[in-house]
C-alpha cells in the first residue's frame, strides 16, 4: 500500500512538473486552441517546417456553466414517465480536457485529446486522437514534395471531418470556438476510426475519407465501411473580406452501431431540460439534443458558407439526412436549417455578440412528423486569448410529438452563462 501510494504520489509529481514547464509552442499545421484558432476550420497547411526534434505541448481546457432554464410539457405530469424534472437555477458540473500535442518528425504531429471531467462519464477516458502527415520525408527526403505541398493525411481515432459545423461546437470543456452555449439541435458529431486525405490549393479544399461507423471497435463483422467527403472554397478575397462554401456527405451503407448523430459522450450543455423526474445527469446526458434514431443506415449532406466582412460574420448550415433503425424497412428524412450573425468588435475582436437560428423537421420512428426551432441570443468576452465569458438567452420548442412523449408540445427558455479556458 505504501509502495503504491509512493508511486502515485511521483507519477503525480511528475506529472506536475510537466505541465508547470510546458512551454505553449506552436506546432506546425496545427491550430492554437485560444482567441487565435477562432475561424480556423481545418488545421493549416504549411510547407515551411520549424521542426527541430520531437517534441511535446501540454494544453488543456476548462468550462463551468451557470443555468437559469425552465421548462414545460404538455404531457400528463401525473405520470412518472412524462412528468418534468424539476430544474433550477444553479452551476453545472464543471468539465474538463487534456489535450497532448506532439511534433514527432519534420511533418509529422501527434493529436490526443482526454476528457478528465464530462457529463456522461465519470471517470476520466480518452475522447481519441490522430497523426497528421505534411510531409513524406520519413520515406525520403523531398519524397513526393510537389504532391505534399499541398495534401495532407490524417488517420487515428477521432471525430471525423464531415460538415464545417463541427468546427463551431463544443468540445466538452473546449468551447472557446463555440459562439454560444448550446450545440447544433441535430449534432453530426462522433469519434470514429478513420483515414483521410486532404489537397489544398489556391483556396481549393478536397477531402476524402473512410470510416467504419462505430464509436466502440470490436472484432465483429457485419459492418461496412462508410465513406465521405468535402469540397470547397475558402479565399481571404480582401482585408475584410473572407469568403468560405463547403459541401460535405456521409454515406453509411450497413453497420451494426451507427453512432452519428448521438456519438457525443460529454453531452448536452443544457442540463435536465425536457426530462423527466427520474433523469440522471450521465444516463440523460443528450438533454435538448435532436437524435434522429437511425441506427444502420444513413445518408447525411450538409451545405456550409461562411462569410465575415470586417468584424461582421455570417455562417449557416443546410443538412439533410436520411436513414433508418434496424426495424424499419423504409428510411425517414430529417433536415436542419441553422444561420449565424455574429459582430466582432473591441480590441483584437475581443467582444462579439449576436444570434443563432437553429430549427429540425423530419419523420419520428413512430410516423409522426415533428419540427423544433430554437434560437439563441447572446455574446461573449475575451479577457485575455486564453479566456472567454459568455451569456445567452435560449428559446427551444417542440411539435408534433405525440401526446405519450414528453416533448408534446414542450419547451424550454432562459439564460446561460459560461466561462471558459482554453490553452
Amino acid at each position: 500500500m505504501k509502495s503504491t501510494t509512493i508511486k502515485i504520489g511521483l507519477l503525480g509529481a511528475i506529472l506536475l512538473t510537466s505541465l508547470i514547464n510546458a512551454q505553449q509552442f506552436p506546432l506546425d499545421n496545427l491550430k492554437p486552441r485560444d482567441q487565435r484558432g477562432i475561424n480556423m476550420f481545418e488545421n493549416p497547411k504549411d510547407s515551411v517546417t520549424t521542426f527541430e526534434k520531437l517534441k511535446v505541448r501540454v494544453g488543456g481546457a476548462f468550462a463551468l456553466q451557470f443555468q437559469g432554464l425552465k421548462h414545460e410539457s404538455g404531457a400528463d405530469q401525473s405520470n412518472p414517465t412524462t412528468q418534468l424534472y424539476n430544474i433550477g437555477n444553479n452551476f453545472n458540473l464543471p468539465t474538463a480536457n487534456l489535450d497532448l500535442d506532439v511534433a514527432l518528425y519534420d511533418g509529422i504531429n501527434l493529436h490526443l485529446r482526454t476528457f478528465l471531467s464530462s457529463r456522461h462519464h465519470n471517470e476520466t477516458y480518452v475522447k481519441g486522437g490522430y497523426i497528421q502527415i505534411d510531409k513524406l520525408d520519413f520515406i525520403q527526403k523531398d519524397f513526393l514534395s510537389d504532391f505534399m505541398k499541398h495534401a495532407t493525411i490524417k488517420f487515428g481515432h477521432d471525430e471525423i471531418n464531415y460538415g464545417d459545423a463541427h468546427f463551431r461546437r463544443s468540445d466538452n470543456a473546449y468551447t472557446t470556438q463555440n459562439p454560444f452555449v448550446g450545440n447544433y439541435l441535430m449534432d453530426a458529431y462522433a469519434t470514429m476510426i478513420f483515414a483521410e486525405l486532404y489537397y489544398r490549393k489556391d483556396g481549393f479544399i478536397g477531402m476524402g475519407g473512410v470510416t467504419n461507423g462505430r464509436l466502440n471497435q470490436n472484432a465483429t463483422g457485419g459492418t461496412s465501411p462508410s465513406v465521405y467527403a468535402k469540397l470547397g472554397y475558402d479565399k481571404q478575397l480582401s482585408n475584410d473580406l473572407r469568403v468560405r462554401l463547403t459541401g460535405s456527405v456521409y454515406n453509411a451503407a450497413d453497420t451494426q452501431r451507427l453512432d452519428f448523430y448521438d456519438g457525443d459522450r460529454a453531452g448536452s450543455r443544457y442540463y435536465f431540460v425536457m426530462e423527466n423526474a427520474a433523469a440522471t445527469s450521465s444516463s440523460n446526458f443528450r438533454s435538448g439534443q435532436i437524435v434522429p434514431d437511425f441506427k444502420n443506415k444513413t445518408t447525411s449532406f450538409m451545405i456550409n458558407p461562411f462569410v465575415r466582412y470586417k468584424g461582421l460574420e455570417f455562417f449557416g448550415t443546410f443538412e439533410n439526412a436520411s436513414g433508418r433503425n434496424f426495424t424499419e424497412t423504409e428510411r425517414r428524412n430529417w433536415n436542419q436549417y441553422a444561420a449565424e450573425l455574429l459582430y466582432r468588435f473591441g480590441n483584437d475582436d475581443n467582444l462579439y455578440f449576436g444570434g443563432r437560428y437553429n430549427m429540425v423537421k423530419g419523420k419520428l420512428a413512430t410516423g409522426d412528423k415533428a419540427d423544433v426551432t430554437r434560437y439563441n441570443i447572446g455574446g461573449g468576452w475575451f479577457m485575455t486569448k486564453n479566456i472567454l465569458a459568455k451569456v445567452e438567452y435560449v428559446n427551444q420548442k417542440y411539435n408534433g410529438y405525440p401526446t405519450t412523449s414528453i416533448l408534446n408540445e414542450g419547451g424550454f427558455n432562459g439564460f446561460v452563462l459560461e466561462a471558459a479556458i482554453s490553452f
